[in-house]
């Protein structure tokens, strides 16, 4: 997606930086600093993921000084030249080249507004001697190697930074953590994440150690800290009611996939329907989803929270089961039954396009409206539990035997 430009250094010499931009055509600024690996696949995906966000992104080739254009993978042979780089690096320099590079940044015609940076492994340690020595206006760390001996450069830093510890790193034992971190508490603008269970390089797909659910939870806490300092800032209300508007609506396929990512999924979590994939989305929503839903389906919201990737959709689903839904209920054929269901919607979003849905709803419970599931003997609601969710007065702990027996019990 992206191209190569060139880096004029600061002693006249030049050097190469992967450039991705956003589609809207401008941006802030945001500079990734590779692992020890170069700029290789993984960071330039990095850099076009987050061209998506909205950022004109820059990634320095950092060793160009001992090897132009590196470009290492993750087996064994390319481990150990990349540790030979590692060693042979010389930091002060690399800031400088960081500096040349946030200079580049600023005479592109895409870019408008501040700069942040992104660091992993080296590139971690890096964005942190970045924060405390050069004019970024943001810093984000995962796992950077050796902060230990940089603890000097802390009380230096001054932009609001983020750094991602692996709870079993093998490369920052425990006690060498607990000392950085105590270091860095001493600055109330930076915030510090531990991540249990994950080892160094949680974040990158290709590598032995990639924890999905720590990558994820840490890229939302490095984009809340982006789009709090750079921006933008998209109103994904809006962007969400949109959405909704060309599902329910009007019901229109052709107008729906446009306020989605490229690629987006959707997961409708207890019957595991929905797409992964544009096309294979579209096929879903077109012959399975939209025209599949009842002519009387409203939805009645209950709660929205507004996050700075995501929204979360509290709300009741109410309809006649006048069709096969195929999406809610496949296979069921239609029982004429009126239901009401409470449901969530967890929305991901990528810059300004939907990127995924996580819905969720207690499927025992429509199944008993609707009468394919006998309810007796079991601990499911039907209808109420929706009721409940709009009227919490209504009666409590009707499933549970046991609940007479705390009666007039101390609390």
């Amino acid at each position: 997606m992206g191209c190569f430009i060139e880096v004029t250094s600061h002693d006249g010499r030049s050097f190469a930086a992967y450039k991705a931009t956003p589609a809207q055509g401008s941006g802030p600024g945001l500079i990734l600093l590779q692992e020890i690996f170069g700029i290789n696949d993984y960071m330039k995906s990095m850099a076009d993921r987050f061209a998506e966000e909205g950022y004109v992104v820059l990634v320095p080739d950092l060793f160009w000084r001992m090897e132009p254009r590196v470009v290492l993978r993750y087996g064994d042979q390319d481990f150990a030249k990349a540790l030979q780089f590692n060693e042979k690096i010389d930091l002060d320099l690399a800031v400088h080249d960081i500096e040349s590079t946030m200079q580049a940044l600023r005479a592109q015609p895409e870019h408008a507004g501040k700069i942040g940076a992104i660091g992993y492994c080296l590139g971690g340690k890096l964005a942190m001697l970045a924060a405390a020595r050069t004019s970024i206006d943001c810093a984000v760390s995962y796992y950077g190697v050796a902060l230990d001996a940089f603890l000097d450069d802390v009380p230096h830093i001054q932009c609001p930074m983020v750094f991602h510890f692996a709870g079993d790193d093998a490369f920052c034992p425990l006690d060498t953590r607990e000392t950085i971190m105590r270091a860095l508490a001493a600055q109330p603008q930076i915030e510090q994440y531990v991540y249990p269970g994950c080892d160094h390089a949680f974040a990158t797909p290709e590598r032995e150690h990639f924890d999905k659910p720590a990558a994820l939870m840490a890229y939302s806490r490095t984009l809340a800290v982006l789009r709090k300092v750079l921006g933008p800032v998209h109103d994904l209300n809006a962007l969400w009611e949109k959405h909704c508007y060309y599902e329910f609506a009007t019901r229109d396929v052709n107008a729906i996939m446009p306020t989605m990512v490229a690629e987006p999924y959707v997961n409708h979590v207890p019957t595991m329907t929905g797409g992964v994939g544009h096309d294979q989305l579209k096929r879903f929503y077109k012959y399975h989803f939209v025209d599949a839903n009842p002519a009387d389906t409203r939805l009645i919201p209950i709660s929205r929270t507004i996050g700075t990737d995501r929204i979360v959709d509290e709300f009741v689903f109410c309809a006649t089961h006048d069709r096969e839904i195929d999406w809610l209920l496949p296979g069921l054929a239609p029982t004429g039954k009126y239901f009401e269901i409470p449901m969530l919607a967890v929305v991901c979003f990528r810059g300004d396009k939907l990127y995924n849905e996580h819905i969720y709803w207690d499927q025992a419970s429509v199944l008993v409206q609707i009468g394919a599931l006998d309810p007796a003997g079991l601990p499911v609601g039907g209808i109420e539990t929706a009721r409940k969710m709009i009227d919490e007065n209504l009666p409590t702990n009707t499933l549970m035997p046991n609940w007479a027996t705390s009666e007039g019990k101390p609390a």
